[in-house]
């Protein structure tokens, strides 16, 4: 990139766009957004100039109020040397974002031709109560007319009619042209409810500099008001076994700039956040000998004293002490780089981007908890691919339907393991077995409780589907609580995933074939006391 050159910078006044130096404007040059930097609620921006030889000035106007002053910089090549770096903040007549400007523009005329509508129902409102009061007693005021042959009464009749419906169907035209721009009125300024920042003022940064030759001029800045969080898309193809994983990414700015066709890279750094740890201060024990009561006691005349003096005892105490911390969080930040160049307006919409598509050979099964839930749900289960993978919202679908959506957390387990929604071809029944109750020994009574279940699942699929049928089984906690369980068949793993109790049957169902699971527990416990958790 060549040498990084740091300037001093040098704040200046505020400024109004109407009286900007013409000197400045002429020295203004090209400075668009070419990349941005996005992290989790804020956001570097980088703007590219093309600088010629012999150019002393550079002058970026237009850029976000949000602009951080503290972390702007300006990078140059060999050949260009940079000089004072000046901010200035610029008071402008209308939005700082543009398509902000415009919205408030054209609601500004389509409400000026209302105000004209009005005036136009006004005047013709004037016109109709003449022609009333004329008519009710022949009168264009208080004072009478003259008599009036025949004749003449009725060419004024005729003129009266002639222009009183005129002036009611004007009204009447003015009322349906008042409606239809009053639809367009609030149609725009819901747009504009959805993208304003309220940013009147924008930052004008002037960069004075020696080129002896053409190069490139970089300036970048951080700014708030924008942010990303991953994403994911996962299709599955039952017939194949094979899953097309999507990274997204959603992200979405109101910064007051519009991002066109830049450069966007994703990382999971937050600069907002303090870069530096706590520093540990020592833990600091004292101790006193007790004292007698009598000691406690306090003079009268320090009664009133003593809440004072107590109170900055404790202020004492607390002055620089500060208890243990520590911070848990040791994870170097992780970038992305989207492939293809990003739009972004400054509306604050959400957008997804594409960050990566890979296949992945899964799995498949049917998961099904028949005690809670006698619905069988598709899984895909697949090895975790290289890369670091974040917890994200997952869009779902099963041979090209979509399914739903759910929240993924890909560190849950050392597999991936993506649910595809419900199995409405598998049919799952629970009959109870009877429920025995009675107390049981000689010398010492004790409860004793027999309950059990038959799981039935049917298979419809036209082709054989591995489900996992899971149990939670009752453990005991106590030694006073006995729990004895009996499976038919054999449960193929006994503490699934680690889950104390949870025990698991994996079977591959054929066509129309139907498999039955029983389940019973013998519970025992005392009589007296009470026994939790029995259902």
């Amino acid at each position: 990139m060549g040498q990084f050159t740091w300037a001093w910078m040098k704040t200046g006044t505020v400024v109004s766009a109407l009286a900007a130096p013409v000197a400045c404007l002429g020295a203004e040059l090209a400075a668009p957004i070419t990349a941005v930097a996005l992290y989790p609620g804020s956001a570097t921006v980088v703007r590219t100039a093309q600088v010629a030889p012999g150019t002393t000035q550079l002058v970026v106007a237009g850029l976000s109020a949000q602009l951080d002053r503290q972390t702007l910089r300006v990078e140059a090549g060999s050949g260009i040397q940079i000089g004072e770096i000046v901010v200035q903040e610029i008071a402008t007549l209308q939005a700082a974002s543009p398509a902000e400007a415009d919205l408030e523009g054209k609601i500004q005329m389509l409400q000026d031709q209302v105000a004209t509508l009005d005036a136009e129902a006004k005047s013709a409102g004037i016109v109709t109560g003449y022609l009333e009061r004329f008519g009710s007693n022949g009168t264009a005021g208080d004072h009478p007319t003259a008599s009036i042959d025949g004749k003449t009464l009725g060419a004024i009749i005729d003129t009266l009619g002639r222009g009183a419906q005129e002036a009611f169907a004007k009204m009447q035209r003015i009322a349906v042209q008042k409606r239809e721009l009053t639809k367009r009125i609030d149609a725009l300024q819901r747009d504009l409810a959805r993208l304003r920042t309220g940013a009147k003022d924008t930052r004008m940064v002037t960069v004075n500099l020696v080129a002896d030759r053409p190069g490139t001029l970089k300036i970048s800045y951080q700014v708030h008001n924008a942010g990303w969080k991953p994403a994911y898309r996962a299709g599955l193809d039952s017939a194949s076994s094979k899953v097309e994983l999507e990274r997204l990414a959603t992200i979405s700015q109101k910064t007051g700039e519009d991002w066109r066709n830049v450069k966007l890279s994703l990382s999971t750094a937050q600069p907002g956040l303090s870069p530096q740890g706590i520093t540990p201060q020592p833990w600091l024990l004292s101790y006193s000998l007790p004292q007698k009561f009598s000691e406690y006691r306090v003079a009268p005349a320090a009664v009133a004293a003593a809440p004072m003096a107590a109170k900055q005892k404790e202020e004492d105490r607390e002055e620089g002490y500060s208890p243990p911390t520590f911070e848990t969080n040791s994870t170097f930040a992780t970038e992305f780089e989207v492939p293809a160049r990003v739009t972004l307006a400054a509306d604050g919409r959400e957008t997804s981007v594409v960050l990566s598509k890979q296949t992945l050979p899964v799995r498949q099964e049917v998961r099904v908890v028949p005690r809670f839930d006698r619905t069988g749900f598709v899984s895909a289960e697949t090895e975790r691919p290289p890369g670091v993978w974040l917890p994200g919202n997952m869009q779902l679908y099963r041979d090209g339907s979509y399914v739903g959506s759910s929240d993924w957390d890909p560190k849950a387990a050392e597999r991936f393991v993506i649910p595809f929604g419900r199995d409405e071809l598998l049919r799952v029944t629970v009959n109870p077995v009877k429920s025995i109750s009675g107390a049981t020994g000689i010398l010492e009574k004790h409860n004793e409780r027999r309950i059990g279940d038959v799981f039935a699942l049917s298979s419809a699929h036209k082709t054989p589907v591995d489900v996992l049928v899971l149990e939670s089984s009752p453990v005991s906690t106590a030694d006073e609580i006995k729990v004895k369980a009996m499976f038919d068949p054999k449960p193929t793993v006994e503490a699934w995933e680690q889950r104390q109790g949870v025990v698991a049957w994996k079977k591959t169902l054929a066509p129309s074939e139907t498999a039955t699971f029983k389940v019973e527990y013998n519970i025992e416990y005392p009589r007296e006391g009470s026994i939790y958790g029995l259902r």
